[in-house]
This record gives structure tokens, sequence and C-alpha cells, in this order.
């Protein structure tokens, strides 16, 4: 697995060039030493973020790998307490916060976990997978635009009867959402 995807950055780098950016999510697959391994591979592919490439139970080894390694890091798919991400956040372990706004409780708590973020220099990736509303879609890129230390938003978009069902989705166009 980590050889195809060292060798597949490779490749994109070589196609397409530096002028996009990279992230990997791991989904949570590797040790604590493929891990540091499999960073230390990829820095030279200037990922914008590796994401989640520990379980949620193993935060404190992001110190060890923070220690040795430039690639930024992503977390928090799976999170759902402060308690799981805020000494993550005050050591500066990651570089994005990647929670799911519904699973900590939406906007509110998103918002106070964006300003916390921001006081550690960590910026914001919101978790937004194909199985999001158009109105949690909305909330999100409503609460990037109210924070300082937005970072990037991931988009799945919406398939036709998503659309029909609720007019005026938000739509990407050249890597912007409208």
């Amino acid at each position: 697995y980590m050889r195809s995807v060292v060798n597949l950055l490779a490749r994109i780098r070589e196609d397409i060039g530096w002028d996009i950016e990279i992230m990997h999510d791991v989904h949570e697959r590797l040790s604590l030493a493929d891990t540091l391994r499999f960073t230390k591979e990829l820095e030279p592919f200037r990922l914008f973020f590796l994401e989640d490439s520990l379980p949620p139970d193993q935060t404190d080894y992001y110190r060890i790998l923070r220690e040795q390694t430039t690639v930024p890091f992503a977390m928090g798919e799976l999170f759902t307490n402060p308690m799981e991400w805020k000494r993550m956040i005050q050591n500066q372990w990651i570089d994005f916060i990647r929670v799911h706004l519904s699973d900590i409780g939406g906007l509110t708590p998103a918002k106070k976990l964006a300003n916390f973020c921001e006081a550690y220099g960590v910026r914001t990736a919101w978790h937004g997978p194909n199985d999001i509303s158009p109105i949690g879609a909305v909330a999100q890129m409503h609460l990037d635009l109210s924070i300082h230390n937005f970072g990037i938003q991931e988009f799945s978009g919406f398939t036709k009867e998503e659309q029909e069902v609720f007019p005026g989705c938000p739509t990407m166009k050249n890597g912007y959402v409208y």
C-alpha cells in the first residue's frame, strides 16, 4: 500500500507538476512505525496534508510524528468530543482539524472548535463526505466564511436526485463551490 501511494504521488508530480495540492487519507490503517516511514517517503511530494494515518485512540503518537517529519497532518473524522482533539491542537501535533460537524454537535461547537484551533495555528478542513446533505454542506460553507483559520473544504457534490429535492444545491466550478 505505502509503496503504491509513493509511486502514485511521484507520477502525479512528474505528469501534472507542482501547481496542484495533494491530500491523502490513510483511514487509520498504519502503525506508528509504518506512518513514520511513510511520511518520510512522502516529504519530497509536499502534500497539503496526510489524513488520519493513526486511529483516534493513538493521538499521542502524533507528538512523535511531528518531531520527525515535515508532512502536514489532518485528523479528526472520527472525533466526537473535545478530549479527543484538545491535546493534539494545543501541542500543534496536527495542522488541520477534520471533524464532522454533526458528530460534534453542530455549528456552535464547531465555531468554538475553530476558534480554539485558531489560537494554536491549526486550520479547518471539515469532513464533507458524499452523504452530507446540501443543508449540511451550506452550513459548513457559512462556517468557513466566518472563521479566520479556514484551510480547505471537502466537497463531493450532489446527484441529480438530490438537486431535485434541494433546488439551489451548491455546485463546484473551477475549484470553487457556489
